[in-house]
């Protein structure tokens, strides 16, 4: 019989079947994963209902025959063979991982800055299935994938004609986790998917000893300089919450992140004055950016009269990453010891990590 789990961790209990043996995760919180004899059951908890399930899979090997009291539940045979993943960053693992040849398609691939993706999407063996949002649906039909990875939203209503395929979509809501290892560690189900389950536990204690590693020596550092991020766009200025993952990593960094008491772990949408406010005086700017050429204190000036007036851009000590040269979108999910060790460098340039992998300080 299919017993429903709720996706828990840490104090939470999950309902397990006796013979189940559940991996143990150390942060993911809206993932669950319960090896039993011969498949495997994952439940991802709903990010935007608490306590409820989004989405349960039985990761069932090609040939197996379904067990009984199953056959309604979402099937996703494994090791995953054809995959169209609509996200730069799941293609960017599951490349890292060995199981580049397993990708049969992209979406997005404007966004894409894999040489692997781009050669294959040239040649051929890789199909550009359009926009995530409203992707190609005959390109799809013609690949014939046998999973699609997707971001899921709150009040999305749907993925569209794709739902009416038959083929299982994979709803991948680990950038709704709150911790940057917690949405790291999610890598470990994605492995599971591609046949890599042990490359994907190897991967992510690395990632997990490095980050930890890093932090210990962020925590040494006897200053503790003041980070105001990203800047005015439009009329808005999103600055990440204080139990957002990048706030978590400003914290790690040991910097002093002016919204790190604030409680949400999306954005905030605020005005230029509501953060010069508050963050205006900030010892350093570090600032995402994405334009055919780098970002420079004159154009910064030219775009709002307010910036010149930070205290960051006065001292000369703003950074930059430019996102249309740098894989940052497509490696730090999964990396974030790669980005902690930039906000480190950064904050504290007394400690050597090798130098900024993303970032790079403004010219004139």
């Amino acid at each position: 019989m299919f017993v429903s789990m709720t996706a828990c961790q840490g104090n939470r209990q999950a309902g397990v079947l006796p013979e189940g043996d559940t991996l143990s995760l150390q942060y993911a919180q809206l993932l669950t994963i319960v090896d039993y004899d011969g498949y495997s059951i994952v439940t991802i908890g709903d990010p935007w209902n608490k306590g409820r399930t989004l989405h349960e899979y039985v990761l069932l090997p090609k040939g197996a025959e379904v067990p009984s009291g199953m056959e309604k539940a979402t099937i996703v045979r494994t090791p995953v063979s054809n995959a169209l993943i609509y996200t730069a960053v799941h293609s960017a693992l599951a490349i890292e991982l060995g199981a580049g040849k397993q990708i049969g398609g992209v979406c997005d691939f404007q966004y894409i800055h894999s040489p692997y993706i781009i050669d294959g999407v040239k040649q051929g063996s890789i199909k550009d299935c359009g926009d995530a949002m409203s992707p190609d649906l005959e390109r799809i039909i013609d690949l014939e994938p046998d999973v699609v990875l997707l971001s899921p939203f709150e009040n999305s209503g749907g993925y569209g004609r794709v739902e009416e395929l038959g083929v299982p979509l994979v709803e991948c809501a680990d950038y709704m986790e709150t911790s940057p290892l917690g949405r790291a560690e999610w890598m470990r189900f994605y492995g599971r998917l591609f046949g890599v389950g042990d490359e994907a536990d190897r991967l992510f204690e690395q990632v997990n000893d490095d980050y930890l590693q890093m932090k210990a020596k962020a925590a040494d550092a006897t200053e503790k300089p003041s980070v105001v991020t990203d800047m005015k766009i439009g009329s808005v200025w999103y600055v990440p919450g204080g139990q957002s993952t990048q706030g978590k990593l400003w914290a790690d960094a040991n910097a002093d992140y002016p919204y790190a008491d604030d409680s949400h772990s999306g954005s905030l949408a605020l005005s230029f004055e509501a953060v010069f406010d508050k963050a205006g005086e900030s010892d350093i700017w570090v600032i995402r950016y994405n334009q055919p050429v780098p970002l420079t204190y004159r154009q910064l000036a030219a775009d709002y009269h307010g910036n010149a007036e930070m205290k960051a851009y006065k001292q000369r000590n703003v950074y930059g990453c430019n996102t249309a040269y740098t894989a940052f979108y497509e490696e730090t999910p999964f990396h974030p010891d790669r980005l902690l060790g930039d906000f480190i460098q950064i904050c504290h340039p007394q400690i050597d990590l090798g130098g900024l992998k993303y970032y790079e300080r403004l010219n004139e």
